[in-house]
């Protein structure tokens, strides 16, 4: 018989560093069991937004998808900067170069939707320019 789902949360949490609060206390599950298993899980990823699909089920078991690193996280790092621009059309905050998006959208691939790296890449651009971040040669 299969177990009935009580609750699906998302989330974004530090790599390696989840501790117990309120934001797991919403999605029902026994917080330490999580943290260990969450942690162990991504141990090499400290200091990335980790983004992590909580299914808890009624009888207070879970399963956990854990997602590629956000864009935004991935462009700000690679560019060197703390924030994109506040106004991305009149101000430029940071450049990246080519290959820094292809790496970024190779890395990103199973969690965009694009049928290929090609379609990666504009999406990843597209992103850049958004942000106030600069692509060039």
């Amino acid at each position: 018989m299969a177990k009935k789902v009580a609750k699906v949360v998302k989330m974004e949490l530090p790599g390696g560093d989840a501790k117990p609060g309120p934001k797991l206390a919403s999605a029902g599950v026994v917080m330490p069991k999580f943290c260990t298993e969450f942690n162990a899980k991504t141990a090499d990823r400290r200091g990335e937004v980790v983004p992590v699909i909580i299914t808890a089920y009624e009888d207070k078991t879970f399963s956990m998808e854990i997602k590629t690193t956000p864009v935004t996280g991935l462009l700000l790092k690679a560019a060197g900067i703390k924030k994109g621009a506040a106004n991305s059309k009149t101000t430029t905050v940071g450049t990246v170069t080519k290959e820094q998006v292809r790496k970024i959208a190779e890395y990103k691939m199973p969690d965009l939707n694009a049928n290929d790296i090609e379609g990666a890449i504009k999406i990843i651009e597209g992103s850049a320019r958004n942000m106030g971040i600069k692509v060039v040669d």
